[in-house]
């Protein structure tokens, strides 16, 4: 029997929108059955797990939370965190098929220099190596053991997204760059194929924001009045 893909997604309060938008492009595409489960940083506090003040150049509520997924996950088998600003219109099936043990982590590798300095609600930008990779990633979680509560508690930012808590470089494997479209940052034509799109600079539920993306958008606009069709 196929087990449930288990997808972890990262909530910000502000966001619920496209979180739901997002879990229902998931299953809308998926051929095989999916387990998701959104980070909330109420809970995963609650439950002991996260305690952390936040960060000034933290910029939504589930900047480090993401890092929690190998331990919610006993540290075994794979799993996949996404941010909730996305949408899929591809079948999620095909990335967890290029999982692959010789990595502990896999992802997009964007090569992303922000040119702006604010994005979404006048957030900061920060401009970083690695910006964006965490975004999406297949965790292989048993090669995850660093990322202990204590330490995604502890950390500083750049050594969590950086991935300075994997022996090397060497451990981080590429998918290819449609499962990770970063809108009105990469050309528009890229998005045409592209199974996932994220508008990591802020998406269309936001009110000033309603544009963003151009087409993309107004996409992003169908996937939700499906999502929340009423039928008589």
């Amino acid at each position: 029997m196929t087990k449930p893909i288990p997808i972890f997604i990262g909530v910000d309060p502000r966001e619920r929108a496209a979180t739901n938008v997002l879990i229902d492009s998931l299953y809308q595409h998926s051929s095989t059955p999916l387990a998701i489960t959104p980070l909330l940083t109420p809970q995963l506090e609650a439950q002991g797990l996260y305690w952390r003040p936040r960060d000034p150049k933290q910029s939504t509520a589930f900047s480090f939370t993401r890092f929690l997924v190998p331990h919610l996950m006993g540290y075994q088998g794979w799993a996949i965190f996404m941010d909730c600003d996305m949408l899929a219109r591809g079948n999620i099936a095909d990335l967890w098929a290029l999982r692959d043990e010789q990595f502990a982590v896999q992802c997009v590798q964007h090569d992303h220099v922000p040119g702006e300095t604010v994005k979404f609600l006048g957030e900061v930008q920060s401009a970083y190596p690695k910006k964006n990779w965490s975004s999406l990633m297949l965790l292989n979680c048993g090669r995850c053991t660093a990322l202990t509560p204590e330490f995604v508690n502890t950390a500083t930012g750049l050594e969590l997204h950086r991935f300075h808590w994997l022996a090397g470089d060497h451990e981080i494997g590429a998918v290819p760059e449609g499962w990770n479209h970063l809108v009105a940052v990469q050309d528009a034509a890229q998005a045409e194929e592209a199974p996932l799109l994220h508008w990591t600079l802020g998406g269309p539920w936001f009110q000033a924001q309603r544009t963003m993306g151009g087409a993309l958008a107004a996409e992003w606009f169908v996937a939700r009045d499906q999502a929340f069709r009423l039928f008589e």
